[in-house]
């Protein structure tokens, strides 16, 4: 079998991890983006817009894929203007590669908003799945950006013949910049602005994410299940969600982050206390901090990502997600949660974007 994969949106958080282990993996990785990510070694790098046929036409003219993976999106005002675009870029995608015959298997990373809804109506109350969440549950009766790309990889593959695997991981936490949602980094920032000025490591979320069992998947457990499924084939033409494979309640997680920032934390004290107000005035303290330390980015925008963190963690419920199916065909990887924000803390400062 050819292995030739095509990563879109390769300077993400998902994005970026599969390249790096499909580049271990032997692979020949090339890797799209409208700024193509050049930190990656032996990854070979595409710069081409989604939502222009002319760019895509032009950076994938002599790039003949097996495997895509589509791990990338775009933000916009409402939930139709997210439907119309980030549809748009999966059909350009597939409708531009469909000229090329060499396609075999397309993925799709989406995420848990499948079953909890779009951001405008994100785990409100009317909006509450039974949890943990299970791929068989039916999609909600209400726009969904994300059941709009399934329908663009669904239509495509019928069309080209082409195998095809979802995978809806819950919270992503790994080491990008410029990313749109990115807890783990979020939460390095904020601790760090923190232990700067003195400020108390303050719980923002809500009393059931505060005391109830969450899950979170590291972006290399992502990485690792995306090729898994594109290359096993009881695997193929299936959903699946991805996790670490374990669980843990924020009311203790919360104070181990504290003590490995050394600083002083304060858990839920009966109110939701959003990030995105407690950090709205730091721009100007990270850039000093930044300053100070000589780190890599000073633009607390382009690390920080406090309305996507308030979302997660103001739920009004305590969410896992159930992964009984991937497990029953073969997929057993396994990653310690706490100890994956510790690798992403370590990674932060090594890379110097955190002191």
């Amino acid at each position: 079998m050819s292995k030739i994969a095509l990563v879109v949106g390769a300077s993400g958080i998902a994005g970026s991890n599969l390249a790096e282990q499909l580049i271990a993996d032997g692979w020949k990785t090339y890797g799209l983006a409208r700024r193509p990510n050049l930190e990656i070694e032996h990854l070979n790098p595409i710069a081409a817009d989604l939502l222009n046929i002319d760019s895509l036409k032009l950076g994938l003219a002599d790039i003949k894929p097996s495997h895509v993976y589509i791990t990338t999106w775009m933000r916009n005002d409402t939930e139709a203007e997210n439907i119309r675009v980030n549809s748009m870029m999966v059909r350009n995608l597939l409708n531009v590669l469909s000229v090329q015959k060499s396609v075999e298997h397309v993925a799709l990373v989406t995420g848990l908003k499948h079953y909890l809804g779009p951001f405008e109506a994100y785990a409100k109350e009317g909006f509450l799945p039974e949890t943990p969440l299970r791929e068989e549950h039916p999609r909600l009766n209400i726009e969904n950006f994300y059941y709009a790309q399934e329908d663009e990889v669904y239509a495509a593959a019928e069309r080209d013949g082409f195998t095809w695997s979802i995978h809806r991981p819950h919270t992503v936490i790994g080491k990008a910049v410029g990313n749109a949602m990115n807890l783990g980094t979020t939460l390095a920032v904020y601790a760090t602005i923190c232990k700067e000025t003195g400020r108390k490591f303050k719980w923002p979320g809500s009393a059931a994410q505060w005391n109830g069992l969450s899950d979170v998947t590291d972006a290399k457990v992502l990485a690792k299940q995306l090729i898994w499924a594109s290359t096993t084939k009881e695997a193929k033409n299936e959903a699946f969600n991805v996790v670490n494979g374990d669980v843990f309640r924020w009311s203790r997680l919360w104070f181990r982050i504290a003590d490995y920032f050394k600083i002083d934390a304060i858990g839920f004290e009966g109110n939701i206390e959003p990030l995105e107000i407690a950090m709205k005035n730091d721009a100007d303290i990270w850039k000093n901090i930044s300053q100070k330390f000589g780190l890599k980015e000073d633009d607390i925008n382009r690390l920080a990502s406090a309305w996507h963190t308030d979302l997660d963690l103001g739920r009004p419920i305590e969410v896992m997600t159930d992964m009984s199916k991937s497990r029953e065909k073969g997929f057993l990887v396994y990653h310690n949660t706490e100890k994956a924000f510790y690798n992403l803390f370590d990674t932060l400062k090594k890379d110097k974007l955190i002191p």
